[in-house]
């Protein structure tokens, strides 16, 4: 820890893994100091944010909303600089007295800035992961290039994380495979046929971790569990082989790691964000996070595990099949997805159909053989699977 306060730009300040990053910088002042914040579009939450903390910068990629943000700012009397476009995301992700960058912006927007904060060297913490699914080997590639710290925040890849030693060199000699756990969501006991019945609020009232609305649903398909896997492949260097999923209902074992010699290490806790947050943050030491100590012999239920039904989740097997496609394959699963969660969010697409765009999508669009290989590319191929896929939600809302 170095003498003065770390400078944290939390990207995403607004969302469920941004108001726990502020909760967690709130109980360390002496450690950290928040230089800049972002959101889409909630002006009166990002107003509240700013003038809690004093940012120096605060980020609205919609010019509308930055607009009012700006003119609400002024009013107070608040110092904060308001920049507006998706440019400015980058800008203050790679700005020279950042330390630190939380990416929590949902979807594909996430990959840009992430990009930029690789590419300054940056203590990244990801919770996008559609960042790595969308960019993969380029994503890697600039972390690698820019000397970038990067530290997964996903509870599971933060588990796996805290299971492996500080040197990520012995880490291929070590693993024989790693064990994803997921709770199965709303849905893990529900007879498949019903599943075309399910509303949206339905799907967002996950049983143990609170989550925004389209997180929520992916894991209601366990969609979030087949990006994750997706996720683990580039964070871990493993094969897709290597990445095992089961359900356990309890969120305890946030996921597992299986040694060569077949001693399996887990890290278990609380199903509480604020645990990966503080320890992205304070790497390789540990700090206070506030969530609650876990208890073991308070725990009627027990630990169990269930094999993750492929009837119900047909989803997370995607992730697999897009691993084994043509490189960019992943992006287009994660565009697809996208578009077809959100169509779900406005009624537009019944639940089950969900998968139904998905698997079609990634079988019938193929990427190009240079796509994924810069910003511009993955772009393009990203509109391309969402042109693809609004064909299809259009079809099937007919």
């Amino acid at each position: 820890m170095s003498a003065r306060r770390q400078r944290v730009c939390v990207l995403g300040s607004t969302g469920s893994i941004g108001t726990n990053t502020l909760d967690v910088l709130a109980r360390h002042p002496e450690r950290y100091e928040v230089l800049a914040l972002s959101a889409m579009s909630r002006v009166d939450a990002l107003l509240a944010q700013c003038l809690q903390w004093q940012p120096r910068f605060a980020v609205m990629p919609d010019t509308a909303a930055a607009a009012q943000l700006r003119a609400a700012l002024r009013e107070q009397g608040s110092r904060t600089e308001v920049l507006d476009g998706a440019a400015a995301l980058s800008e203050v992700a790679a700005h020279p007295d950042v330390d630190v960058v939380m990416a929590a912006i949902v979807g594909a927007a996430g990959l840009a800035p992430c990009l930029a904060a690789a590419r300054a060297g940056k203590r990244l913490l990801l919770a996008n992961k559609e960042a790595i699914v969308l960019g993969g080997a380029l994503f890697i590639n600039a972390v690698k290039q820019g000397g970038a710290d990067l530290l997964p925040i996903d509870s599971e890849h933060s588990a796996i994380f805290q299971c492996l030693p500080e040197d990520r060199s012995s880490w291929a000699q070590r693993i024989d495979h790693i064990v994803l756990t997921a709770s199965g969501g709303p849905f893990r006991q529900r007879d498949p046929a019903s599943l075309a019945e399910v509303t949206p609020e339905q799907a967002c009232a996950h049983p143990n971790w609170v989550m925004g609305r389209k997180i929520s649903v992916d894991s209601a398909t366990m969609m979030n569990k087949a990006l994750e896997v997706i996720e683990a492949r580039w964070l871990f260097d493993l094969q897709p082989a290597q990445i095992k999923v089961i359900i356990h209902p309890q969120s305890i074992i946030h996921s597992m790691v299986v040694c060569r010699d077949n001693s399996v290490l887990a890290q278990l806790g609380t199903p509480d964000m604020r645990v990966p947050i503080a320890y992205g943050l304070s790497f390789p030491e540990r700090i206070e996070s506030g969530a609650s100590r876990l208890d073991l012999l308070s725990s009627s239920a027990g630990l169990s595990f269930e094999e993750a039904d492929e009837r119900r989740f047909p989803g997370l097997y995607l992730s697999w099949q897009a691993l084994r496609g043509a490189e960019g394959s992943t992006a287009v699963l994660n565009a697809a997805n996208e578009e077809a969660v959100e169509a779900f969010l406005n009624r537009r697409l019944r639940f089950d159909q969900i998968h139904q765009i998905n698997a079609s999508t990634l079988a019938q669009l193929t990427p190009a053989a240079d796509e994924a290989a810069s910003v511009d590319g993955l772009l393009n191929l990203d509109g391309r699977a969402r042109r693809h896929a609004r064909q299809l939600i259009a079809a099937a809302a007919a």
